[in-house]
């Protein structure tokens, strides 16, 4: 059996500049992170300072200047646009503030979407998702028909049901009330640490971020 690779998510001078108003604005200046297996870790930092633009490189839903990104043996930099969204697809649990769901879909379903996309179904996992997330009386509902914490523990259910290497979350408290931010972080905690996935959070909240294993802090496009 081969032995586990020491570390999940490889950051390495990472650049990203974009052109505003004529300008180039360098957003990210040579960035550098890693994440071990299983560790949670939060990025802070002012707005503007590129928290979103770094988990969007990592995802793969834009593409860096330069530098080098690796999930596992994955050179993620590397892969074409159809190789970026089969490891989205594979490998990556992705958590957003705006909660993202399929408003066509149940929450059963909503729930069940990446999981049946990756060929990943888990009915006893799935089953401990709801028990867990306390959707089970929400099942039937559509996402036009839940409060905004009820959405976004279904968005973290979604993303955790195909059991992720790695969870990426965006603001996933931006649009919550204080103590639903808590419960909510707190509840993410305790099932990342159930998959045994990685996870990368940022957020504005010094508070929750250390809650996390880890605090980095993103400034003039470096990670200190």
């Amino acid at each position: 059996m081969a032995e586990r690779s020491p570390i999940v998510l490889s950051v390495r001078n990472l650049t990203k500049t974009y052109r505003s108003a004529g300008e180039q604005i360098s957003v990210l200046r040579g960035v550098n992170l890693t994440v071990a297996p299983g560790e949670r870790v939060a990025l802070t930092g002012e707005s503007g300072s590129g928290k979103s633009t770094l988990l969007h490189l990592i995802a793969g839903l834009d593409a860096a200047d330069g530098g080098e990104i690796r999930l596992g043996e994955i050179l993620i930099s590397k892969l074409s646009d159809a190789g970026r969204a089969a490891l989205r697809r594979d490998r990556l649990g992705l958590v957003f503030q705006q909660f993202n769901l399929v408003p066509s879909l149940n929450v059963e379903d909503n729930l069940a979407f990446q999981a049946r996309i990756a060929g990943r179904v888990d009915a006893a996992w799935q089953a401990e998702l709801i028990e867990r997330l306390g959707l089970a009386g929400l099942l039937k509902r559509y996402p036009e028909q839940l409060s905004g914490g009820q959405q976004q523990r279904v968005a973290i259910g979604r993303a955790l049901a195909a059991r992720p290497v790695l969870l990426l979350a965006d603001e996933p408290t931006g649009n919550l009330d204080e103590a639903t931010a808590d419960d909510f972080v707190a509840l993410t905690r305790d099932l990342v640490a159930r998959t045994g996935c990685s996870f990368l959070m940022v957020t504005h909240s010094t508070r929750l971020a250390a809650t996390l294993d880890r605090h980095v802090t993103l400034h003039a496009g470096l990670i200190n």
